[in-house]
């Protein structure tokens, strides 16, 4: 197997999809200080976008905790 088949694999991995997450978990920071920002400013747009971008957060985590469920299922060893 080569190095971009492995590197492509990784991505659908258990140790990939707990990376993924706590890369989310980064991107909620810059959320929280955006909506932060926009209350201080009372710029209703930006508070709009900060709030779209958390709903985008969420929706992807969730993503991708269902398919880290799935990997679970998967496992061969657990049942």
């Amino acid at each position: 197997m080569s190095s971009i088949e492995k590197a492509k694999g990784f991505k659908h991995s258990k140790p990939g999809l707990w990376l993924s997450i706590g890369t989310s978990a980064f991107g909620a920071v810059s959320i929280v200080k955006d909506v932060k920002k926009a209350r201080g400013d009372n710029d209703t747009l930006k508070l709009i976008n900060a709030l779209v971008g958390a709903a985008a957060l969420i929706t992807g985590t969730a993503l991708l905790v269902r398919e880290l469920k799935r990997l679970g299922d998967d496992d061969v060893l657990l049942g």
